[in-house]
């Protein structure tokens, strides 16, 4: 070995010193390294120390001083000989490197003392690129991999930019200046751009980044083959950690450095299209957050990767549909050019078979609208997407839907400017919402009720501004709306009542007797007024023993039970009574329950207050000196006057305490004295509820008398209109002066009450009501009235020759001549004295014979001809109208025959579109008021059999939707009265009150369809086979109690009977069986379980309409010519089968046909009729035809 030779001052280096010494050598000789330049050729004499300094022993030293000084020299060494270093043995040179590489995990700390020699190290390596010596060495990858690994592990907080800096010139030149870089080391690299290390070492996360960066351009060819290996072949290292993690790494690239990734983008298409689940929903995450990123520009750069991520929103796996859906919001905040497209394909997704797919549909749009509310609003689509929703089939979905659109509607009343198309949806919003009350579900209702309080009509408002709210509201709401409103106020003044009789009883001493009423309250509170009922029993029972032993939790709900309690206090102390029940979380289930209780039964709208308020803007529009309400709620002063007017009628049935104040009576009495003909009626109803609650001769003595005074005049000499609720308001009013009162009038009408009176009808008003009012205090003086003045010299009178609407069939009741007016009104004059009278059979009988009259023969009574058309039809349609009205009361309303009852049903197919829709209307009215017992009977539910053969689309449509909900309004009584312990009871009210028994009506009505002359005209009998259908529809397919044995037996039972008005009548027997006949080919074909169990109740048939034949008789004939008899049928229509399953019906769910489709990573789209509820009365549900489809039988 040559003699090694050591530079001037320094002292040999040898193994057989000891550590101390050999560190102060060491240190002399590295001053002396560091003081040499690069000049070329003048070192040769020192390359034996060189080789030297490299031996094992100094690079394996025990002491870390030794080894990091011969790591400074050995740097030195490579500085002075580069580019020729003087060591050639690779494995030597391998050695040396790894052991620079283990020296530089000194500047982990920056803090240790011997940093700077560290930084000293990385700088000279640094400086002459001294690693690049490595790539002559065949495993020169392993160095660098073990380098690169050990430069992001040492990276901290604590290092200089400078530090950064040179590790950077350290590594770059390894990939920059490298013929190869191998999987390995972009492994190495890549891995710390993904988590863990993304969130563990983010200083190894921005090195990382700031290195790709920097050879973005060397290292983009291997990148891309990296991700051609994965996307395109399938094929990875498992050693390898970034195999596992491509979808988040292509990210990350994009994030720090998009152009390595050009190549790379295009080619995750075939990842959106992959048979693999796992693989396409990996895709779309990496592409639903790229395309959404704020900034992004790779849908425009990449136009076909973004159509192919939108077909992913109709992927066959519902995961990937959320997924994507789940990201609309970012999109639709974040890039408003976009929005078109996302619109597009949320339109399909809102009507997803999956009900969580619908849901993140829903939240997307909500959240968008609290993140953006600029973004949904100017889209009036995304709007009527969650207004479809409100109809969803589920709850939560619903929920999310109508709470998000009050929201909206609530930003829209507290902001001062708001687009275009948000004060478009606002006139559907609040609509909306309130629609939500027609749900048949509780949840839905206590839904609509809270929106109301806290978004509609907010409850935290100031009373001038609430009021302002609610009249807002009010004004502009749809018909149905505002039903709903007076429903759902209804609704709460119930649950108010019942929890107020509830909490009393809390106040008797404890008694069998009185722990029988709470058990019995807590029950009828559970099932009527809470979900879950069961859940509610117990959590109510817990709250009544709760307020037993703590009085003020007690005193707490009767202060906001009290009818005159102020929004304020209610507010304040519903908030101290939960504040009893512990915490306010999801899993306080207790708490839950009375907090829903507690927002049925808080009165946080009106108050005492905000009532005078209201009263006061009202009369301002009614008087026309304040318009600005008129202004504010964007309609004429005319209809706010008379929407304000309504509002008042309605709030004083259900607030009525808060008007029996002498303020507002007031105001009230004031408004009754101006001289606009609208106004007086309105207030004297609102005066009429107040009566109800407590008569205004108590509540307010000292103004009763001008009150007395203007409801005398209003009934002698008022409107019609105003008589009418003149009446009703003295009635309640002055209990103890009724007799006194009435008399005076109706001394008054005996002067009035002749065709020469200028006040002639509102006579003739004012005494109907007087009759109905006070049946018992005048009857012989009322009766000879109506004998004579009504009857005689006004029905029967002859006259007319006056022509009502030029020859047309129908006009409006005003342009009528007055003396047609007035028969119109004695027409309803007997009506309601005989509803007054309830028992008097004879006076019925005699009216009804005149009422058939009247519709018999068309109008015109004493058939003179002298009467116009639609003189004519307005009579008759008054007539049938006073016979419907009769036939509500028991007693009275039983004295029609059966060929009357079928005079009245011929008005359904009256020649006048008008007679026919009116008389529909008041059919429907009386069906559906007061079931059981103040309701029209069963019976004339038949008449809706008609309406199968009405011509005018629109008319059927709307007697449709009656008849819909008088079944949905009896279904739901039975259900009901089934439930509980009076069950034998209920069952034997079953055939007067189930919906079902309308085809023994509908039967024989038919059969005396003028219209139907001849049992075996085919054209005739599908037009009542059309009718048939068009009652059966509703009672086959929308009724899970449905028993095809039940009907099978009533059309049995009714074809061995005679029709009971002609009973000899062959052609008319013929007639009605063959009904009979096709009525069971209807409901063979169209049923789809053909089950005989037992029905709740027995197939009766009613005698009035039908008589029976001798027992022995059979009637096994079919009355169908061959061509209408059903061909899957034997005799008598039995089925071939006995059941099919309901999983087949056809005839309830049509699928569309299944499209041919290039990708089977698609899903099948639904039906928006699949996925929503259809309300009867609000919504048009669809009416199959009886010819549309024929069930499947195979």
């Amino acid at each position: 070995m040559a003699e090694i030779v050591y530079p001037q001052g320094c002292r040999p280096i040898t193994d057989d010193l000891g550590p101390d010494e050999l560190v102060r050598r060491l240190k002399v000789l590295a001053h002396t390294l560091q003081g040499l330049g690069q000049d070329e050729g003048m070192y040769q004499q020192y390359i034996p120390l060189a080789l030297h300094l490299a031996d094992e022993f100094f690079l394996t030293h025990s002491s870390k001083d030794v080894q990091l000084l011969i790591a400074c020299c050995i740097a030195d060494v490579l500085r002075v000989y580069a580019p020729e270093a003087p060591y050639k043995d690779q494995e030597q040179v391998k050695t040396i490197f790894l052991f620079l590489i283990n020296q530089l995990q000194g500047l982990r700390d920056p803090k240790n003392p011997a940093f700077k020699r560290y930084f000293y190290l990385l700088e000279n390596l640094a400086y002459v690129k001294s690693f690049n010596m490595c790539f002559e060495l065949e495993d020169c990858q392993e160095i660098f991999c073990a380098l690169f690994s050990l430069m992001f592990k040492i990276v901290n907080i604590e290092h200089s930019t400078k530090v950064k800096a040179f590790m950077l010139d350290v590594l770059c030149p390894l990939i920059t200046e490298s013929d190869v870089v191998s999987n390995e080391l972009l492994n190495v690299i890549l891995i710390n751009l993904v988590e863990p290390n993304k969130r563990e070492h983010k200083h190894a996360f921005a090195l990382a980044k700031e290195l790709i960066v920097k050879t973005s351009e060397t290292l983009e060819p291997y990148i891309q083959a990296f991700f051609n290996h994965v996307l395109i072949l399938g094929k990875e290292e498992k050693s390898l950690l970034i195999f596992s993690k491509v979808y988040e790494l292509i990210y990350e690239l994009y994030q720090c450095c998009p152009s390595v990734l050009l190549s790379v983008l295009p080619q995750l298409e075939c990842k959106l299209k992959s048979a693999h689940f796992q693989e396409r929903l990996s895709g779309v995450a990496l592409l639903a957050r790229m395309f959404s990123e704020p900034g992004s520009q790779l849908a425009k750069q990449y136009p076909a990767l973004w159509r192919a991520f939108l077909g992913r929103f109709n992927d066959i796996s519902v995961p990937i549909r959320i997924k994507c859906v789940q990201y609309c919001m970012h999109f639709l905040v974040h890039h408003p050019d976009l929005r078109k497209d996302i619109t597009e394909t949320l339109k399909l997704r809102q009507h997803d078979a999956n009900e969580q797919v619908r849901y993140e549909v829903v939240m997307a749009i909500i959240a968008t609208a609290q993140r953006d509310f600029q973004a949904v609003a100017e889209s009036e689509d995304l709007l009527h997407f969650v207004k479809e929703r409100t109809l969803d089939k589920k709850f939560k979905i619903r929920k999310e839907a109508m709470s998000g659109l009050a929201m909206i509607y609530k930003k829209f009343l507290t902001e001062e400017s708001v687009p275009a198309a948000t004060e478009k949806a606002v006139q559907w919003i609040k609509d909306k919402i309130l629609h939500g009350y027609y749900m048949t579900a509780l949840e839905d209702r206590l839904l609509v009720e809270r929106l109301l309080n806290t978004s509609l009509v907010p409850y935290t408002l100031q009373s001038a501004v609430r009021m302002k709210k609610l009249y807002y509201l009010m004004s502009n709401v749809d018909d149905n709306a505002t039903k709903a409103f007076i429903e759902l106020q209804k609704h709460q003044l119930a649950v108010r009542r019942t929890v107020a009789e509830w909490i009393e009883l809390h106040r008797k001493p404890p008694s069998p007797s009185v722990q029988k009423e709470l058990i019995a309250k807590v029950l009828h509170i559970s099932t009527k007024f809470l979900p879950e009922s069961v859940k509610a029993q117990e959590f109510l029972n817990k709250f009544s023993q709760h307020m037993k032993q703590s009085p003020e939790l007690l005193q707490g709900m009767e202060t906001i039970l009290n009818p005159n309690v102020s929004c304020e206090v209610c507010v304040r102390t519903t908030s101290n009574v939960l504040k009893k029940l512990g915490q306010p979380v999801m899993t306080n289930l207790y708490y839950n329950t009375v907090k829903m209780l507690l927002e049925r039964v808080s009165s946080v709208m009106i108050d005492h207050e905000s009532l005078l308020i209201l009263v006061e803007y009202v009369e301002g529009s009614v008087t026309g000196m304040n318009t600005t309400i008129a202004e504010e709620c964007g309609i004429d002063t005319k209809k706010a006057a008379e929407r304000g007017l309504k509002l008042l009628v309605m709030l004083s049935f259900v607030f009525p305490a808060h008007f029996l104040h002498e303020d507002v009576l007031t105001r009230l009495t004031c408004m009754l004295e101006l001289d606009d003909e609208a106004v007086a009626p309105h207030i004297l109803a609102a005066l009429t509820f107040l009566g109800k609650y407590r008569p205004l001769s108590e509540a307010c003595p000292a103004l009763f008398p001008r009150l007395i005074t203007l409801c005398k005049a209003y009934a002698e000499v008022g409107s019609p209109k105003q008589a009418k609720n003149a009446v009703r308001c003295l009635f309640v009013n002055v209990p103890e002066q009724r007799t006194q009162i009435f008399t005076e009038i109706l001394e008054t009408l005996k002067a009035t009450l002749n065709p020469y009176s200028e006040h002639y009808r509102t006579a003739i008003v004012t005494l109907g009501h007087i009759a109905h009012n006070l049946p018992d205090n005048f009857p012989v003086h009322i009766k000879n009235i109506v004998s004579r003045k009504i009857v005689k010299e006004l029905l029967v009178r002859e006259g007319g020759g006056a022509t009502g609407g030029a020859g047309e069939s129908w006009c409006p009741e005003p342009e009528l001549p007055e003396e047609t007016r007035c028969k119109l009104e004695g027409l309803k004059c007997m009506a309601r004295w005989l509803l007054g009278l309830k028992k008097d059979e004879l006076s019925a009988q005699k009216t009804f014979r005149m009422l058939n009259a009247f519709i018999v023969h068309k109008g015109d009574l004493l058939q003179q001809n002298r009467l116009s058309k639609a003189e004519m039809a307005h009579l008759r349609l008054a007539a049938g109208a006073a016979m419907l009205k009769i036939c509500e009361q028991k007693g009275v309303g039983d004295q029609f025959t059966a060929e009357q009852f079928y005079n009245l049903s011929h008005l359904m197919v009256d020649e006048v579109p008008q007679v026919r829709e009116a008389f529909a209307a008041k059919l429907h009215k009386g069906l559906s008021k007061g079931i059981p017992n103040k309701c029209l009977p069963l019976d004339f539910m038949g008449m809706y059999a008609l309406a199968g053969r009405e011509p005018d689309k629109r008319i059927r449509s709307v007697i449709r939707q009656f008849m819909m909900a008088d079944v949905v309004r009896r279904r739901e009584y039975v259900r009901n009265i089934t439930v509980g312990t009076k069950v034998e009871r209920a069952v034997s009210q079953l055939p007067h009150i189930l919906p079902d028994y309308m085809l023994v009506f509908a039967v024989p009505v038919l059969t005396h369809d003028p219209a139907f002359t001849a049992y075996d005209n085919v054209a005739q009998l599908k037009i009542i086979k059309n009718c048939l259908w068009f009652t059966l529809e509703p009672l086959i397919t929308r009724n899970d109690f449905y028993c095809y044995g039940f009907y099978k037996s009533l059309i049995e039972r009714m074809k061995v009977h005679k029709d009971a008005v002609n009973e000899m009548d062959d052609a008319l027997n013929y007639k009605l069986w063959a009904v009979c006949d096709l009525a069971m080919s209807v409901i063979w074909a169209r049923s789809t379980s053909f089950e005989l169990r037992e029905f709740p109740s027995d197939a009766r048939i009613p005698t009035m309409y039908f008589a029976p034949q001798p027992e022995d008789f059979v009637n096994t004939r079919v009355f169908l010519p061959p061509e209408l008899q059903h061909p899957g049928g034997e005799l008598g229509f039995q089925p071939k089968r006995v059941a099919i399953a309901p999983a087949q019906d056809e005839t309830r769910i049509r699928k569309r046909p299944r499209l041919e489709r290039e990708n089977t990573n698609d899903v099948e789209p639904s039906e928006a009729s699949e996925t929503q509820i259809q309300l009867p009365g609000l919504e048009q549900t669809p009416e199959t035809d009886i010819d549309e489809m024929q069930t499947k039988r195979e």
